[in-house]
């Protein structure tokens, strides 16, 4: 392999590398929840990536308000989640539900069930862009 194809692999895998531990980090901090990635790919639009995460709340676990640098797609496995977006009304979605948050629209989550809820997040973001930004 030439020298310059062992530089983009090892830079490829050094962003994954930062994209988890940044994450990691983000909510090693958060009590009651947990986070697992489960794939990643780039699209075939220029840029552009999907990120699908699962997500873990204990009961009365809440995520902080954040923002996404692209579209997050919510499916929610179980439990009841209560979603806080920018510029809607407070909604609690069940196992089963769904919901669309658009791209660096801060939005917040929380388990107001007595199980543990949990998610599947789908991000279409663009690419090399840290995946959570946490808002004040």
């Amino acid at each position: 392999m030439k020298a310059r194809q062992i530089g983009a692999i090892i830079l490829i895998a050094a962003s994954g590398v930062v994209f988890n531990a940044t994450w990691a980090q983000q909510t090693e901090q958060m009590p009651g929840i947990r986070r697992t990635d489960l794939q990643r790919h780039d699209l075939s639009i220029p840029g552009q990536e999907t990120i699908q995460t699962r997500v873990d709340f204990a009961p009365g676990a809440a995520f902080p308000v954040h923002r996404h640098p692209g579209e997050e797609i919510v499916y929610v496995l179980a439990g009841s989640i209560e979603y806080e977006v920018e510029g809607q009304r407070p909604q609690i979605i069940d196992a089963g539900g769904v919901l669309f948050i658009p791209a660096m629209v801060p939005h917040a989550a929380k388990n107001v069930g007595t199980v543990t809820a949990a998610e599947v997040g789908t991000y279409v973001v663009e690419k090399g862009k840290p995946l959570v930004e946490l808002v004040n």
